[in-house]
């Protein structure tokens, strides 16, 4: 796995962790701009969030449960990849102390750049 995030970003070395204590190899890019990394991979606007991943031939945008991922990863849909849009409280990475969630959609883009429902949390 790739990813793509900004040099000072606490969030998204805690969702790195995530997948690489889920067996993920990480090859992490620091960069001050991910809007040409996004527009690259076909991440959909408005629905970006604060890092960016290709892994098997996908883009995963922001903090989507790695169960996700390797639901992807085995279903292998013919889409551009899986979007979390935002940084729900409670998501990958996003954990507070006392343990609240925000409920939140991970959602499949599809290569036409539709979108629907992959993932309710």
């Amino acid at each position: 796995m790739t990813v793509y995030k900004s040099p000072t970003c606490g969030c998204c070395s805690a969702w790195i962790d995530h997948v690489q204590k889920a067996g993920f190899t990480v090859d992490v890019h620091d960069m001050g701009d991910l809007g040409p990394v996004k527009e690259r991979l076909g991440v959909p606007y408005a629905k970006g969030s604060c890092h960016t991943a290709e892994v098997g031939g996908y883009v995963i945008e922001g903090h989507v449960p790695v169960a996700d991922i390797k639901r992807l990863l085995e279903e292998k849909p013919d889409a551009r990849g899986l979007v979390l849009p935002g940084m729900p409280l409670g998501s990958p990475g996003m954990e507070v102390p006392d343990g609240r969630q925000q409920p939140y959609t991970v959602e499949l883009v599809h290569h036409d750049g539709t979108i629907e429902p992959f993932a309710q949390h």
